[in-house]
């Protein structure tokens, strides 16, 4: 599977979009705020990088909002807040096959433009 979850008002994920050309590369784009994440999907992504917490993203203004940033969150917590709120979803995320990259982290986006695509333990 090659398949790109990420955020169509997002210009972050746009500019990443852009300079990979993924689309191009035969990859299916799913815009996770008109097409929501389901629980298999990101069932799927958790087992590529090894806990949901590697995809949950603490820079969603929800996460202060809701005074997540106060609460000691388990793996449940992130599988629950993702999947009822997009925001909370690291993004972009990449799959392609077993691989699978997070985030727009500068290094991230150098490995993903240069296929060195490798998860540790959740973490690039």
């Amino acid at each position: 599977m090659k398949k790109v979850y990420h955020l169509g008002t997002c210009s972050t994920c746009q500019a990443i979009l852009k300079e990979t050309a993924l689309e191009q590369k035969g990859f299916t784009l799913q815009d996770i705020k008109t097409e929501k994440i389901t629980p298999a999907q990101l069932d799927e992504m958790k087992a590529l990088t090894g806990s949901y917490e590697a995809l949950f993203s603490r820079r969603a203004l929800k996460y202060k909002a809701l005074g997540l940033k106060d609460k000691v969150l388990t793996e449940k917590d992130y599988r629950k807040y993702i999947l009822e709120e997009y925001t909370f979803l690291k993004r972009p995320v990449v799959i392609s096959g077993k691989r699978i990259f997070v985030g727009s982290e500068k290094k991230t986006v150098e490995g993903l433009v240069n296929g060195e695509w490798r998860v540790e333990s959740g973490k690039w």
